[in-house]
């Protein structure tokens, strides 16, 4: 095996490093430079490299390497956007990448950009070495944060993302596989009503009850489905509620935001229409976000080799376990034809999304040689 260049001046530090100083916050995005300084990096190594924009500044980034035999590749996938900032101040720049305690700070540590380093360093050093049987193929997309915008954008496009065996998505899981996660049914609800001075309800209809009284049926809702053996039961929250223009008004609008959160094969239209039959006429429903879950069955010979490999850096052979929060994976399974996928990444998962966000440096390290055996094992190097 020879270093090339590229990979001799990098390591999966450095690399996150330089990626947390790309602004990647969302909204608004601005993926694409990120996007193309990994393409730069992975084009320059031999891979076969596409940019794929679903809106200006909003591009993700599909790399190739193809194996000498027809042997489907393995895909590593991660998102490139973050979250905000949030309003509480950080202690330290959160676009530099600081290094302290041995973890390593900045908004998208954790989420993800610690697992996309990892998994462009894997994609190098295999690039470095004779092609395997199989080939690998490296997904970076834009606007994971917002309902996997890039990855429905991909899976739209006919030969954007080609086909694959197998899946890893570099998720924050404290290096923990999980084999699948829940979906996500984001619903508003709508009541209306007529205003009128504060002092004559009488006069008017109050929104605000209307939605006080569908508040209440959906904390009694029931979905009537058995538990998934790795995701357990679906769950709904009522996590806000908005109304009225002004204390002395009867208020004419009222709405709800419910986040339900599926479990796989739960048809989505079904649990929409069965909440509209039961909230009744007085509460008007719309989709804000319609992402569906995922699993993969624990003794898939793939998840189990995965498994073993894992048992020797966790001290223990991991348990098949799912997650409550969706990725990508829920578009790019489907796109791929269903392969086993395992969710695998370095960052803390009660990290994600916080204010002076950080990412172990070991749990870094150990994700890049983790990635790099996957896809070995997988490319038959």
């Amino acid at each position: 095996m020879t270093v090339s260049p590229v990979s001799a001046s990098l390591t999966a530090v450095s690399l996150t490093r330089k990626l947390l100083a790309f602004d990647t916050r969302n909204p608004p995005g601005a993926e694409r430079r990120c996007a193309e300084y990994l393409g730069g990096l992975l084009e320059q190594a031999g891979f076969s490299v596409g940019f794929h924009a679903f809106a200006p500044e909003r591009t993700s980034l599909v790399a190739r390497m193809q194996g000498r035999g027809d042997g489907l590749p393995i895909c590593f996938t991660g998102h490139l956007d973050t979250v905000p900032l949030g309003a509480a101040a950080w202690q330290g720049d959160p676009f530099q990448g600081e290094i302290d305690g041995g973890r390593i700070y900045g908004r998208g540590a954790a989420d993800m950009k610690g697992g996309v380093a990892a998994m462009v360093m894997a994609g190098l050093r295999i690039a470095e070495m004779s092609k395997g049987r199989a080939g690998i193929t490296l997904v970076m997309t834009a606007g994971e944060e917002t309902a996997c915008e890039g990855a429905y954008y991909l899976a739209s496009l006919t030969t954007a993302l080609g086909s694959a065996g197998a899946v890893i998505v570099g998720e924050p899981t404290a290096n923990l596989p999980a084999l699948g996660h829940k979906g996500a049914l984001w619903v508003q609800a709508l009541t209306s009503g007529v205003t009128a001075h504060g002092s004559m309800p009488e006069k008017g209809i109050n929104a605000i009850y209307k939605a006080a009284r569908a508040i209440s049926r959906l904390e009694a809702f029931e979905f009537d489905v058995a538990p998934h053996p790795l995701l357990g039961s679906p769950t709904l929250n009522v996590g806000t509620i908005n109304g009225g223009i002004n204390i002395n008004s009867v208020p004419d609008q009222a709405t709800i935001g419910i986040d339900i959160r599926t479990i796989p094969h739960q048809n989505h239209r079904e649990v929409f229409e069965k909440l509209t039959t039961y909230l009744g006429e007085e509460v008007d429903l719309s989709r804000l976000v319609d992402v569906a879950g995922i699993a993969t069955d624990p003794e898939n010979e793939w998840v189990q080799t995965v498994f073993s490999l894992m048992e020797g850096y966790l001290g223990e052979r991991p348990q098949a376990r799912g997650l409550t929060y969706f990725t990508d994976a829920a578009v790019l399974t489907p796109a791929f034809g269903d392969p086993p996928t395992v969710i695998l990444g370095p960052g803390e998962p009660e990290m994600a999304h916080k204010t002076d966000e950080w990412c172990r440096i070991s749990a870094i390290e150990t994700a890049s040689e983790v990635y790099l055996k996957i896809a070995q094992q997988w490319c038959g190097l």
